[in-house]
This record gives structure tokens, C-alpha cells and sequence, in this order.
């Protein structure tokens, strides 16, 4: 989808029905387009993989149409722990950030994870 000047794709459960091998197959590919590309890319995946998760440059965070994060995944932890949430030994990146998300939203209905991979 080409939007204004700038080339957009957005992506919405690209995974589902995939294993984690392919899922990070298609992340890797898709991050090296848009990197040469200077693109952009808005993608919903549901608990990725460390190995994708890392792939991704920027996390953005909704809960009920509002902004609870938004930034780049690298600081996403440092602005969760400085709330009181600790990432756990042994615990994956991705999943730590969906259980804290659900628990610091007091949220019963749907949240969502949007990564975004950006040139």
C-alpha cells in the first residue's frame, strides 16, 4: 500500500497457522525490504518468538484506543521497570511485555501489540 510519498504495509496476524521458523523467516525478509526500501511497516503479531520479537525496531502498546507504550522496543523494558516490573530469569522479552501489559492495564477485554518495523 503506498501512502502519501512514503511506502506502508500493514500487516495483521501474519502468523497464524505458522510455526515460529517460518514466522521469523517472513519478519527477517520483510525487515531487510524495508530497511533498503526506506518503508515502513505496522504489523500485529500474536507472542512471537524472541528471535522475531528482536527483529523489530519500535513497539507500540494500545488498550482501548489509548497509547500505553510507544518507542523503541529497546526501552520498553527499562520504562516498565521503572513502573516496578521486573523481567523475570528465564522469561522471553515479548511474553513478559503481554503479561505486564494486561496486568498494569486492569483490562478484562482485548489489548494489542503492534510492532513496527521502521527504515
Amino acid at each position: 500500500m503506498i501512502v502519501g510519498p512514503r511506502k506502508a504495509l500493514f500487516m495483521d496476524e501474519i502468523s497464524t497457522g505458522l510455526d515460529s521458523s517460518t514466522t521469523f523467516q517472513i519478519v527477517k525478509c520483510i525487515r531487510n525490504f524495508v530497511h533498503q526500501m526506506d518503508a515502513t511497516v505496522l504489523m500485529a503479531l500474536l507472542q512471537p518468538a524472541p528471535e522475531t520479537f528482536e527483529l523489530f525496531d519500535d513497539l507500540l502498546l494500545l488498550s482501548e484506543g489509548y497509547v500505553v507504550y510507544q518507542g523503541p522496543i529497546k526501552d520498553a523494558l527499562e520504562f516498565f521497570e521503572s513502573l516496578g516490573f521486573k523481567l523475570p530469569s528465564r522469561k522471553g522479552v515479548a511474553d513478559f511485555l503481554q503479561e505486564v501489559f494486561v496486568d498494569f492495564c486492569s483490562f478484562n477485554g482485548q489489548t494489542q501489540m503492534l510492532y513496527e518495523i521502521i527504515a
